[in-house]
């Protein structure tokens, strides 16, 4: 009996060990399990990574799930086709896994309305005249860099056997011209060496295309013309009344909205950093730029070599070019194609 309660006594002891045991390990176990499950969850629930260095890094979050360009070979702009050809902007934004759609809006208006609704995102060559314009009107529109400069190239051309010779000649003739537009500005400025206005003239708004081909057909008595088309124009013998030389500066700029740039900063910075290697990528292929140009605005090599001292691709915003768009922003007010006054100071953005 006294074998047997012993054993007895030993058991419950035992039991009574292994329940304490159990009940303290509990807390432990599950205290360990949760503090595991933290460690690992943070990396997946957190916005964060972080760099070799140690330091935490925010992945970046955009507004867009693409970026939308405008593409304009005309008149002759060789940093858009060298860009297009080498895929320069398409690469840049790869590493945030946002594709480049190009859009052929070669207008002001067509280009500035689609930076409004959203469907573009940079305007990669378009008029200073179409920007202030845009700007006049309650736009929400900023200038990042220079695309060109160019008067030479921007031509008011008429008939082989026109009488035209000047701009007192103009007067009650019918031309033709893409509206809002350096060329534009050109003509107006044309007419008021001759104390003439627009309203002395029948304006027909109409891309250069449209332009070229109602001249050519005697629809028009002139055609406000630009690039390769000017050039084919010149040498098939069609008058040039009157170049933009002393009369325009044909700034073309780079353009994008503030709010793009208040919410995308960082995409805006890398279209900069792309710009600038499209200019290294020109001024380190000279011979090969030239041919991409020729191939894709089908011009021979020798004409593209002729056009091409006429532009200043330059993308910094200068003094001067400050100047030009301050006296064409006045120019536009004085011949009331702009109402309201545009400050070109605050439309310049200053990207850091």
């Amino acid at each position: 009996m006294k074998r047997i309660l012993s054993v007895l006594m030993s058991t419950l002891i035992a039991a009574s060990v292994l329940t304490a045991c159990t009940g303290s390990g509990q807390p432990q176990t599950g205290g360990e399990s949760s503090s595991a499950v933290s460690e690992t969850s943070v990396p997946e629930t957190s916005s964060s990574e972080v760099s070799p260095s140690g330091d935490s890094q925010e992945t970046p979050q955009f507004t867009v799930d693409k970026i939308g360009i405008t593409y304009v070979k005309s008149p002759l702009n060789v940093p858009s086709i060298v860009e297009k050809e080498k895929g320069i902007f398409s690469e840049a934004f790869s590493e945030y896994g946002l594709p480049v759609e190009y859009s052929n809006l070669t207008t002001g208006p067509e280009q500035t309305q689609a930076l409004a609704s959203g469907d573009i995102q940079f305007l990669y060559a378009v008029g200073a005249t179409s920007v202030i314009l845009s700007a006049a009107n309650g736009a929400d529109i900023k200038i990042l860099s220079m695309y060109s400069r160019s008067p030479e190239a921007f031509r008011l051309f008429t008939g082989k056997d026109s009488a035209i010779q000047s701009a007192a000649d103009l007067k009650g003739k019918k031309i033709a011209g893409p509206k809002g537009t350096i060329l534009h500005e050109l003509l107006v400025a044309y007419l008021a060496t001759a104390g003439l206005a627009e309203s002395d003239v029948e304006f027909v708004s109409m891309g250069i295309p449209d332009a070229q081909a109602a001249l050519v057909g005697g629809a028009v008595d002139c055609a406000l013309l630009a690039g390769p088309t000017a050039y084919n124009m010149a040498k098939d013998g069609y008058q040039i009344v009157t170049t933009g030389e002393g009369l325009v500066d044909a700034t073309i700029v780079v353009a994008a909205s503030g709010e793009f740039y208040e919410k995308n900063p960082l995409l805006v910075n890398r279209f900069i950093e792309a710009q600038a290697q499209i200019q290294q990528y020109m001024k380190q292929n000279p011979e090969e730029i030239l041919e991409m140009t020729a191939k894709e605005t089908e011009l021979s090599i020798d004409a593209v070599k002729e056009m091409f001292p006429m532009y200043d691709f330059s993308t910094e915003i200068t003094d001067q070019d400050i100047a030009s768009m301050k006296k064409t922003e006045q120019f536009m007010r004085d011949n009331a194609m702009i109402e309201n006054a545009v400050d070109i100071d605050s439309l310049i953005l200053k990207v850091e």
